[in-house]
């Protein structure tokens, strides 16, 4: 195994971390407001020189029970308002939520209430066991209503929910709407008398599905503690209504102290994704992050064009949580690494996505961005959009810890899945996206239109990365052949017309490969 595969195998492994050798148990204390020692009364000692030896060593999940910590859970679960077990049947009944007036809507114009809707129901259908009752679209004036639908509108939904009910197929509401506030929720479960969801809380859910890493079960965990937080809001006593759900002081250092640990074993992370990457760079490998919308075919586009038998896409959304490696080669047979990145979507705090800078660091810091889009989708553009803003948003945040990072990386527009519309219709969307420069029709079922994306990758990463091509004539199974070979990619070979002991190497080779190939032969 060379070094190449054995980095390629590291990445998608997890950094070694200090184990927690024994840990307290939490227990209950009815009544108590407040304890002392807290530190202590919460985190275990650490038992040093745990450390694995091994660079590409794995976190081992049986060493991170503090994911799995009962207390934890309860408070998870009063926040969320469901069972955060993804087994558990959900027959659920989906609101719609929509500004009818232009001028207040923060969605795209060319997104329509069907599409939301839409979305809505994949991101149930996403969950096991979990079904749609029946759906609702409900215009409203704004979205920022306590009560946020009218008393009307709430009659019109108790009646619906009270035949569901009869008939025992619904066991909760789903407002498809980024966060609820914690008025807004309470209101609802009042006049509902049934959990309610949003967004947020329901992606968490697909998350949790998805995230079998020891890695993604860390980033998914540090992504609920700010929703947590936001719906657990202290009570003012000198008030009237309660203006939050409140947390014992117990419960708020179950929290911190969460948080605290789940930010020391990140930063693990990103230290041994740093580590990678410089071993990358040494390798002098060039990396290319294909990004995109969830579900828009990325890990299907990269099995495409690395031919890489292992990978299994799924039709489903959020099914890649981690960030990871796959080697391919570019027509000039110089070899490449495709960075597969977990998908984004609108409607939901950035947030959410900023808890996976760790392993979206690698797109931030690749040579070239390969973004991925499903032209089938009705809201295609409106997609591209978010993701665009999105990668703005996290090269930002990427930025405050790196001064390494500065612009994004040249980006190249991919329009996946064109198979499943006809030419017309391909020819339509081309002319509508003159405003992108450079974009690609591929179909990574079908492998249409590779070939030519290839090609516009290699370009891009030639110009990137300072490589060029050229032809050296070197005595034919000589050292210098065996040095290019190793250390450049060979394009093709041709015997020497003018002198038979010489052979003819077309190259892709770095100016400072070059160099030290002068300095060894010349």
């Amino acid at each position: 195994m060379n070094c190449l595969q054995v980095l390629l195998r590291g990445t998608q492994l997890r950094p070694a971390i200090t184990r927690i050798s024994t840990r307290f148990r939490y227990t209950q204390h009815q009544g108590v407001k407040g304890i002392r020692n807290r530190k202590s009364f919460y985190e275990a000692p650490v038992q040093p020189g745990l450390h694995e030896q091994n660079e590409l060593a794995t976190v081992n999940a049986g060493d991170m029970r503090f994911l799995d910590d009962r207390a934890y859970e309860e408070v998870a679960g009063g926040a969320m308002r469901i069972n955060r077990d993804v087994a558990t049947a959900q027959h659920v009944f989906i609101l719609q939520p929509y500004v009818k007036w232009s001028a207040k809507r923060t969605t795209p114009v060319d997104v329509t209430p069907d599409d939301q809707l839409a979305e809505a129901t994949a991101l149930i259908h996403s969950l096991p066991n979990w079904k749609v009752a029946r759906s609702l679209k409900v215009p409203l004036e704004s979205l920022e209503r306590k009560t946020l639908f009218g008393s009307g509108k709430i009659a019109e939904i108790k009646e619906l929910l009270a035949q569901l009910r009869n008939e025992r197929q619904v066991n909760s509401v789903f407002v498809s709407k980024g966060t609820l506030s914690f008025a807004q929720r309470q209101f609802l479960e009042d006049e509902f008398k049934l959990p309610v969801l949003d967004r947020y809380s329901v992606v968490i859910q697909i998350l949790r599905l998805h995230a079998t890493s020891a890695e993604a079960r860390l980033q998914v965990a540090m992504a609920e503690l700010p929703y947590i937080w936001s719906q657990a809001k202290d009570a003012s006593v000198t008030q009237t209504r309660r203006q939050g759900y409140s947390l014992t002081d117990q419960q708020k250092e179950i929290l911190r102290t969460r948080e605290r640990k789940l930010r020391a074993e990140l930063d693990d992370v990103r230290r041994q994704r740093r580590l990678l990457r410089k071993k990358r760079k040494q390798l002098n490998c060039p990396t290319a992050a294909v990004v995109g919308y969830t579900n828009a075919g990325k890990t299907s586009l990269i099995k495409a064009l690395t031919m890489e038998d292992t990978m299994q896409p799924r039709n489903q959304l959020f099914a890649t949580l981690d960030v990871t490696a796959h080697a391919g080669y570019l027509p000039c047979n110089l070899q490449i690494i495709y960075m597969d990145t977990v998908g984004f979507m609108s409607d939901l705090p950035t947030g959410l996505f900023e808890c996976f800078v760790a392993t979206l660091e690698d797109a931030m810091l690749a040579d070239i961005i390969i973004h991925v889009q499903d032209l089938s989708h009705p809201c295609h553009a409106a997609q591209r959009a978010h993701v665009e803003a999105t990668l703005r948003s996290l090269a930002f945040s990427v930025s405050q810890g790196n001064s390494n990072v500065g612009e994004l990386p040249p980006i190249i527009n991919v329009f996946n899945k064109c198979d499943l519309l006809k030419p017309k219709a391909q020819v339509s969307v081309l002319a509508e996206q003159t405003d992108t420069g450079m974009c690609h029709l591929t179909s990574a079922r079908t492998h249409a239109g590779l070939q030519t994306l290839l090609k516009d990758v290699e370009q891009q990463i030639l110009d990137v990365t300072g490589r060029r091509k050229l032809q050296v004539r070197v005595p034919s199974g000589g050292p210098e052949m065996a040095w290019l070979y190793k250390n450049a990619a060979v394009v093709d070979t041709k015997a020497d017309e003018q002198n038979a002991e010489k052979i003819l190497m077309r190259v892709v080779i770095s100016q400072c490969t070059l160099d030290q190939f002068m300095r060894e032969f010349c």
